[in-house]
This record gives structure tokens, C-alpha cells and sequence, in this order.
């Protein structure tokens, strides 16, 4: 069974937590003793609970109306595993923003059927197109309270094409909904009768999120050179590492980067037994038929497969995550997957405003949420890929060297 991680987003009282507390109501994911706090804590004179407290647990939090930090939820049906990260909406977070959705496959961005298209639709389906979420659904929230009127429904539709067109998002679904009642979440909703697509869990079950380009894309990010010392182990040398993208097997030509040198594979081990294949997630040992150097965050690729760039020169697209400001010369870590090397900030090429995707050519500085462009330079090669490419090869992080706190998720172009 696959799992589906996806990013909830919208503005404060779009009912973002509604949705998800609906979500996990409704698919059994809710211990007893949750339903019985939350039906206490709801104190609705009508006896309905308030699904939003399944998700904004903190007094403080529920209080101001809005979610602080990004809530990772998990539930399961028959069909599907299920991730859920809950944003907040505000400006202020987009740090939080980014960080839940440069891990999802698919964004749910909520709209207030009464408002429609607002700023902060916008600032969220961009931070989608800059993450290269690869499935949006739009679902058009609180329907009930415009009368489940469908021209509303496909006014709002059309306004949202234009956004999508404008940022280049090509796999976007629209779906009404009315989180608080259940309407259209689980089951098609006879007040939506006009309404002929699956409703939202029925799509979420059953959307490919398989990324096709991926698979001529094999790589192993070496974390562990296994050289154990013990009788009969003395020639013994596995690389152990997660295998993303394709596959790997015993024979293949294969290429260490970024030292650039050639070898096959000789034997694959899993579980400490011995494969001839291993796929993509797979956790894994290789043998190779050559003693090569290879480290810790070297990548060893399939000489057949599209190969990753190996240069000192990156350019990244960062999101800013630290109070103090970056600054062009400023030195920091740069972490890929298992590699982490040096790292100096040459130039900021330009800032992005989050609102309008406008560019600010050569700002003096980035500040705490800021989207920047800039050019990096490491103390030695990374083999990496464009984010475009392979998220997982071409999504990094910044580290500061003093306090070792990342400053910044980068993802590189």
C-alpha cells in the first residue's frame, strides 16, 4: 500500500483543520479517548463536535484562530496511507509553509466559497509552483453557506484558471465541499447534485502521484561504508544507502560521484539477505567488482541513467528560516541527502515576492521568510539534480557552522 503525502493551505477560518479533523472523523482514524476530550471540549449547544480541535491542540493556538507550526497527521483507508501536513496560512510562516510542502505530492488549497480567489490563494499556489507540487486540488470549503449554489462553484473555478495558467500549474482539480457537514469529503453529496466528480477522499485514494521521469533516475546516497572487523569480513566492503528513483541490479554499469569512476555491481544485500534487484525506497547494501574510494555522501548512479551535475557552482532557490539576516559572503553547511560540505554564499540574484511572483534584482539581504535566489559555492564538487528533475536530489538545507540550526531549505536549479 502507497503512501499519499500531501499539504493542506488556505487563509485563517478557510477551514483548514475542519477539513482534516472531517478527514480522520470519517475515516475511523480517531482514538476513543480523542473523540471524548474533543466532544467535551466542543461545547456546541446542538451536540455536533468541533472537528477542528483534532488538529489545533494548543489552548493559545485555538484561541487566535489559527495553527502555529506544521501538524503532521496520519490516517489510513482500505486503498491508501495517508500524511497530512496543516500549514497556518499567515505571511509570517511561509517558512512552515515550505518546509510541509517540499515534502507532499499534493497540495489542498481551501478557498472560502463566500470570499473566493484572495491573496493568499495566490501566495499559496505559488509556493506550489516553486516546490513543483505535482497535483493541486482546489476545493471551494464552506458550499453550504452559499446555498451549495453551483455558479459560485464555477465562478470561482474560472478565477483560479487564471492563476494556474499565469504560474504554469497543469494538474489542478476542483472540488466543492462543506468540511463542517460532511458534504462531498467521503461521499457524493445530494445537495451537490450538480456536481459530477469523485468526491475529495474517493480522488485522494486514487491519484497517481508517481512521477514517470523518475524512473531512469536511479541513485544511491551512500550514508554508511561497511567495513566490519571480523574473521572471514577482511576483503568485505558494502556501501549502505536508500535507493531513490528506478532501480539497481547485480551487473550494472554503474558511476561514483563525484569522483566520476566506473565499476559494476556485484552483489546487493537487503535485510541481510542477498537480492538481485532493489527499487526505488528501498533500503539497501551494494558490493562493487572494483575497490574504489567511495564516502559517506558520495552517490553512486547507473551509467545508463540520466547522470546528476557534479560542480562547485550551485544555484538555489532558498526560503530563509533564520532571524539573523543572509548575507552575501556568509558561510554555512550545505546538507544533500547524506553529503554535507561547505558552503559560502557568493550572490543574491533576487528576491521573490510571494504575493505576485514580482523579482527584486540584487537585494542587499534575505530576512525571515524572504525567497531568494542565490549562487553558492562549495568547498568541494556536489553531485546534485535540479529539483525540477529529482526532488530528491536537488532538495538541500542550509546549516549554520556555529549552532548547526538550518537557516535555510534550498532547492536547487
Amino acid at each position: 500500500m502507497d503512501i499519499l503525502r500531501f499539504i493542506t493551505a488556505g487563509s485563517v477560518d478557510d477551514g483548514k483543520s475542519t477539513l482534516i479533523g472531517r478527514l480522520l472523523y470519517d475515516s475511523k482514524s480517531i482514538l476513543i479517548d480523542q473523540l471524548r476530550s474533543i466532544e467535551k471540549a466542543s461545547n456546541k449547544a446542538n451536540g455536533e463536535i468541533d472537528l477542528a480541535l483534532l488538529t489545533d491542540g494548543l489552548r493559545a493556538e485555538r484561541e487566535q484562530g489559527i495553527t502555529i507550526d506544521v501538524a503532521y497527521k496520519y490516517f489510513s483507508t482500505p486503498r491508501r496511507k495517508f500524511i497530512i501536513a496543516d500549514a497556518p496560512g499567515h505571511i509570517q510562516y511561509t517558512r512552515n509553509m515550505v518546509t510541509g510542502a517540499s515534502n507532499s505530492d499534493l497540495i489542498i488549497i481551501l478557498i472560502d466559497a463566500r470570499h473566493g480567489v484572495v491573496e493568499q490563494t495566490r501566495r499559496h499556489s505559488i509556493i506550489a509552483s516553486l516546490l513543483d507540487v505535482a497535483h493541486v486540488v482546489v476545493a471551494v470549503n464552506k458550499m453550504d453557506l452559499v446555498s451549495y449554489d453551483e455558479t459560485v462553484f464555477n465562478t470561482i473555478v474560472n478565477d483560479y484558471k487564471e492563476v494556474a495558467a499565469s504560474l504554469g500549474l497543469n494538474e489542478v482539480t476542483y472540488i466543492p465541499i462543506a468540511a463542517i457537514t460532511g458534504d462531498n469529503i467521503t461521499e457524493h453529496s445530494t445537495k451537490l447534485d450538480w456536481y459530477n466528480g469523485e468526491p475529495l477522499l474517493a480522488f485522494l485514494e486514487q491519484v497517481n502521484i508517481k512521477r514517470s521521469a523518475e524512473n531512469n533516475k536511479a541513485r544511491l546516497y551512500v550514508q554508511y561504508v561497511i567495513r566490519p572487523q571480523a574473521p572471514g569480513y577482511h576483503d568485505y566492503r558494502g556501501y549502505a544507502g536508500r535507493i531513490t528513483g528506478g532501480s539497481l541490479h547485480v551487473g550494472d554499469h554503474v558511476i561514483s560521484l563525484p569522483s566520476g569512476i566506473s565499476t559494476t555491481i556485484s552483489a546487493i544485500e537487503s535485510g541481510g539477505n542477498a537480492i538481485d534487484e532493489a527499487y526505488a525506497g528501498q533500503s539497501i547494501t551494494i558490493q562493487l567488482a572494483d575497490d574504489i574510494d567511495i564516502s559517506r555522501g558520495d552517490v553512486i548512479v547507473k551509467k545508463s541513467d540520466l547522470q546528476p551535475i557534479v560542480s562547485q557552482d550551485l544555484e538555489a532557490l532558498l526560503c530563509w528560516m533564520d532571524t539573523r539576516p543572509l548575507l552575501p559572503g556568509n558561510r554555512y553547511l550545505l546538507q544533500l541527502n547524506s553529503l554535507t560540505v561547505p558552503a559560502i554564499v557568493k550572490h543574491i540574484g533576487y528576491k521573490v515576492d510571494v504575493n505576485t511572483i514580482d523579482k527584486t534584482h540584487n537585494p542587499a539581504t534575505a530576512e525571515l521568510n524572504d525567497i531568494v535566489s542565490v549562487t553558492l559555492k562549495t568547498a568541494s564538487p556536489v553531485p546534485y539534480d535540479k529539483y525540477t528533475v529529482l526532488h530528491t536530489g536537488g532538495g538541500a538545507i542550509l546549516i549554520d557552522e556555529t549552532s548547526y540550526a538550518t537557516v535555510a531549505a534550498a532547492i536547487l536549479q
